[in-house]
């Protein structure tokens, strides 16, 4: 009997001794198969956050040192993009790579000549002509506004139009082309210092030539260098700034040249001494917004105001640019760019003040590509928001009332 009950308390007490061990084996293994999975999450988190700060540290860095070394590869760089489709269509009909590479910017170097050759000397001619005869039009502007207050003066009466005035308007008038002309010739000095002809004719040609040649190789290294886990995320991503990039540079590169054309052929038609320069002008500066037609417009009138005598020619002037903002706004954009290209005016704007004003005019360069870079990438982090349950879930909702107890 004592045996039978030492037994039975015997397998008594192993129940739960072992049901015990079961579950603390068992929350052990749930632990210990937890915890090795949350700190490798944690490890990855840190790495992907570690990488894309070195990244982003490097690529400053690389940016403040070298940014008057990486001026023509940049320019190359651009030059091979804008070409890669055409060289591709070359290579699809047969072509060598690198023979189609060649023939592309064998062409694109015989077109920059052909401009050179044509434009160049009539431009630089304009312009030594139009600060010869900046004298001239600074005491025509003064002159018109005189006698514009004058005739203002005499029918309004001397109350309406002080002395006072007369002196600050016409003494302003001057002054605001001179400034105008003292900030042009600003410019085409720091432009041609800047862009350090030599390495551009010479470095440019060279590093868009390999870098075309071997586009397809880069493009398929770098594809190779990805993640495993996020590769599909991020060649989804890629071809989104792809399309955008692309899309807006070349549609932008065919509005600029048809308003170049358009400004410099209708300038001219009026009459407008130097209706060439300041058409290009605003037809290249026509990739920033707004600026192109705002800066030759103003030009344009100004040297309106010198050159003719009435008013007649000074509203052509103004019905040019009229025209051509009309063309810009409702023909050319809407079918050369239009709701494919999701880069607002003003985030270009931005974006190309402050590259300019952090690297200069590398800056500027990489203003656009990396506006398209950023902006594909909050869109698809804001998709993802827009899909988590922080967004999703709503207020928790309130306990329901207990009954009252009797």
């Amino acid at each position: 009997m004592p045996a039978m009950m030492d037994r039975i308390s015997a397998e008594l007490g192993t129940v739960p001794q072992a049901a015990g061990r079961d579950n603390h084996s068992g929350s052990g293994g749930a632990t210990g198969a937890t915890a090795p999975e949350a700190a490798e999450a944690t490890t990855t988190r840190m790495q992907r956050f570690a990488a894309g700060a070195g990244l982003l540290v490097a690529g400053w860095l690389a940016l403040r040192l070298f940014a008057p070394v990486l001026l023509p590869f940049v320019a190359g760089a651009g030059i091979a993009y804008f070409l890669d489709p055409l060289t591709n269509r070359l290579t699809r009909l047969g072509a060598p790579r690198t023979l189609a590479a060649l023939l592309t910017l064998l062409a694109l170097a015989a077109l920059a000549l052909a401009f050179a050759l044509l434009l160049y000397p009539l431009i630089i001619s304009q312009i030594g002509l139009l600060l010869a005869r900046l004298p001239g039009y600074v005491e025509a502007i003064r002159a018109l506004a005189t006698t514009t207050l004058d005739s203002v003066q005499q029918r309004f009466g001397s109350e309406f139009v002080t002395t006072k005035l007369r002196d600050l308007v016409a003494g302003q008038a001057g002054a605001m082309l001179s400034m105008l002309a003292g900030a042009a010739s600003q410019v085409i000095g720091s432009g041609f210092a800047l862009f350090n002809v030599l390495s551009l004719l010479l470095v440019t040609p060279v590093a868009a030539f390999y870098l075309l040649r071997d586009w397809p190789r880069l493009v398929a290294r770098i594809d190779s260098w990805l993640p495993h886990r996020y590769a599909e995320g991020i060649r989804l991503q890629a071809r989104e700034v792809d399309r955008i990039l692309s899309a807006w540079l070349r549609g932008q590169a065919l509005c600029c040249v048809i308003l170049a054309f358009y400004y410099a052929t209708s300038l001219t038609a009026v009459g407008l001494d130097f209706g060439l320069i300041v058409g290009l002008m605003s037809g290249m500066l026509s990739f920033i917004p707004y600026v192109g037609s705002i800066t030759g417009s103003v030009t344009a009138f100004a040297l309106a105001l010198g050159q003719f005598h009435s008013w007649g020619g000074v509203l052509m002037v103004v019905a040019v640019f009229i025209v051509g903002q009309t063309l810009e706004g409702y023909v050319l954009y809407p079918r050369f760019l239009g709701d494919r290209v999701e880069l607002h005016a003003l985030w270009v704007i931005f974006a190309l003040l402050a590259g300019g004003a952090a690297f200069g005019f590398l800056g500027v360069l990489l203003a656009v590509p990396m506006a398209a870079v950023i902006g594909v990438l909050c869109r698809f982090w804001l998709e993802r928001y827009l899909r988590s349950p922080l967004y999703l879930e709503g207020p928790p909702r309130p306990d329901p009332p207990r009954e009252a107890e009797p």
